[in-house]
């Protein structure tokens, strides 16, 4: 079964007759980079972000849903953050590694979490709060 980065390239690729030469020399990232993410079962770690670029302006697709797609593969969910994912209408964090963050602490242990839950803490009491 592919993973969400390898559908989205696959269908995409499909759709649009091409092959990954023609996304990679769109993107400006290597054909071998572009073939790697739409045939490995697994990503195990999160593209770099400039691939993660390259690979959106190659595919012609919104950067948010390549790297959805390819936090997904790498079994990190990302909560949606759009104002229609909130029924109250307020918009969650913008910023990527904000998600990113959210999302990972699930994988983490308990005593992990226990760990960044006083990171967070300790870094909180020092830094000036925002209003």
């Amino acid at each position: 079964m592919a993973n969400a980065l390898q559908q989205l390239i696959r269908e995409h690729l499909d759709r649009k007759g091409w092959s990954y030469g023609d996304v990679a020399r769109r993107g400006g990232i290597p054909r071998s980079t572009v073939h790697h993410l739409a045939t490995t079962d697994r990503v195990v770690r999160m593209p770099q972000a400039s691939t993660l670029e390259g690979l959106a302006k190659g595919l012609e697709l919104p950067l948010e849903a390549v790297r959805r797609a390819a936090a997904e593969a790498c079994g990190i969910h990302v909560y949606d953050t759009s104002p229609a994912a909130d029924p109250s209408g307020a918009a969650g964090p913008a910023d990527p590694e904000v998600a990113l963050l959210i999302a990972s602490v699930q994988k983490l242990s308990a005593d992990d979490r226990r760990h960044v839950t006083a990171l967070v803490e300790s870094l909180l009491d020092r830094a000036p709060r925002e209003k």
